[in-house]
């Protein structure tokens, strides 16, 4: 008996950056404008000179060679740098006031094209916003622009830590949950819309620009939305109890035996706060060459308890592998080898080649059929807990970039073996897309807030 064929999985669609069309803003209203921020905040937080636009208007979208010939993109008009989460919301109000777009920024340390003013206007620089507010048993509440290196030191005093941090310790806690989506510390607490943010005292584009408390789970149309849902003013995320880490780097000559170790590694107790994996050909580009991360040999690293170094070393040798190090000051180090990171460093050497932000199976399960669609391809992982419970790995796919058409074409097809993509080369909004246009209906009636971000209704 024949057997009935099966339904085509339908592939998916990911909708590509452009540059829009702009008319450029009012000059009368930028001139109203910048007189009533000055008014507001003096003369020393305002700018209107090309070098401050111009670095006030730029992220890390250059890494995309997608992106990268459209950048600058657009170039702010005027740029503000109020200093309290009151200032902040003063900003927003003038701005609609005279109608002129606004658009958030923290430290500039986005990647996709996020903070980059594309209708020109007002850039509200938060980094300014700096303090730390409250801590509390188990949340820190701080102002948009506090750095976590600031709010790490603020948890510690009190004997805990953040339960997420971005890779860029310099980030602003703003610009993370606007921008971001994971970092050291999700692999046991997840992406920073898993319950992270306890409230966010977001500001509305509107005349009065009077803040509102949003808890969780309403809050998450604000975490990656680009600042288009409101703007964020203060923060409360969560805190855990602080533990003594230490960095575990080691090294495998085969890839199923270094995914499978990585995987026992997920389950220890603690859980790791960071665990990360690379292919030979990406530690290859990391420079300077360190004997911890042998170049011809596949690295996993891991920041782990001082308590559980006996039992993942044991997790590693059972697998194959073998310990290169353990250094208990390793951790700045394996956090700057995580997540775009890697990006970074692997494109200074291989500049040919380009990344993929991926999930899915088929990263560790299919490998010689990701390299049969990507060919020369090179892979890196972070562990990651799942929204449902246990915990997976996402990463990067490093392949060469021809031209756009190819590339988008190999993202498309990667999903027929269990590969899907996050397209880190478009400004589009592309994840929970209707919740945060309810959210921008309410926070931002006028569309004032990074326009072109939010894609329309389809």
């Amino acid at each position: 008996m024949s057997q009935p064929a099966a339904e085509a999985v339908p592939r998916p669609a990911f909708p590509r950056a452009r540059l829009p069309e702009v008319t450029p803003v009012d000059p009368g209203a930028l001139r109203d404008l910048a007189l009533e921020l000055t008014r507001l905040f003096g003369e020393d937080a305002v700018s209107r000179d090309e070098p401050a636009r111009l670095t006030a208007s730029t992220d890390w979208a250059h890494m995309s060679p997608v992106l990268q010939p459209m950048l600058p993109g657009g170039v702010a008009d005027l740029v503000v740098r109020p200093g309290d989460a009151a200032g902040i919301a003063a900003a927003v109000g003038a701005a609609h006031r005279h109608r002129v777009p606004v658009t958030t920024r923290g430290q500039g340390t986005g990647n996709y094209g996020q903070g980059i003013p594309l209708f020109g206007g007002l850039v509200l620089d938060t980094s300014r916003a700096t303090k730390v507010l409250a801590v509390e048993d188990g949340w820190i509440t701080a102002e948009a622009g506090a750095s976590f290196v600031l709010m790490e030191k603020a948890a510690l005093a009190t004997g805990q830590e953040l339960a997420i941090m971005p890779s860029t310790v310099g980030s602003t806690i703003g610009g993370f949950i606007a921008g971001g989506a994971g970092g050291t510390g999700s692999i046991a607490n997840g992406a920073v819309w898993d319950g992270y943010i306890r409230s966010l005292s977001v500001v509305p584009c509107t005349d009065d620009a009077t803040p509102v408390d949003v808890p969780y789970p309403d809050n998450t149309a604000q975490s990656h939305a680009f600042g288009v849902s409101g703007v964020i003013a203060t923060a409360t995320v969560a805190l855990r109890p602080a533990r003594r880490w230490t960095a575990l780097f080691a090294s495998f000559s085969d890839f199923d035996a270094a995914v499978s170790a990585g995987e026992e590694l997920f389950e220890l107790e603690p859980t790791p706060r960071l665990l990360s994996l690379d292919e030979a050909g990406v530690v290859a580009t990391y420079r300077p060459v360190d004997p911890a991360m042998p170049p011809d040999r596949l690295s996993v690293r891991g920041i782990i308890t001082e308590d559980s170094v006996a039992a993942a070393s044991a997790v590693v040798e059972r697998h194959g592998g073998r310990v290169d190090a353990v250094r208990p000051k390793g951790p700045a180090l394996v956090t700057s080898l995580s997540y775009n990171h890697t990006t970074y460093r692997v494109r200074k050497l291989r500049p040919e080649l380009t990344h993929l932000q991926c999930g899915g199976d088929g990263l560790t399960r299919r490998r010689a059929e990701v390299a049969a669609v990507a060919p020369e391809s090179l892979i890196h992982l972070e562990g990651f807990a799942s929204p449902g419970g246990g915990r997976h790995w996402a990463g990067m796919l490093f392949l060469r970039f021809d031209d756009v058409d190819t590339l988008y074409d190999r993202m498309t097809r990667l999903a027929d073996v269990d590969v899907f993509v996050n397209d880190p080369h478009t400004w589009v909004l592309k994840n929970r897309v209707d919740q945060i246009r309810a959210a921008a209906a309410r926070f931002d009636p006028d569309g004032l807030l990074n326009p072109g971000k939010l894609p329309p209704p389809s």
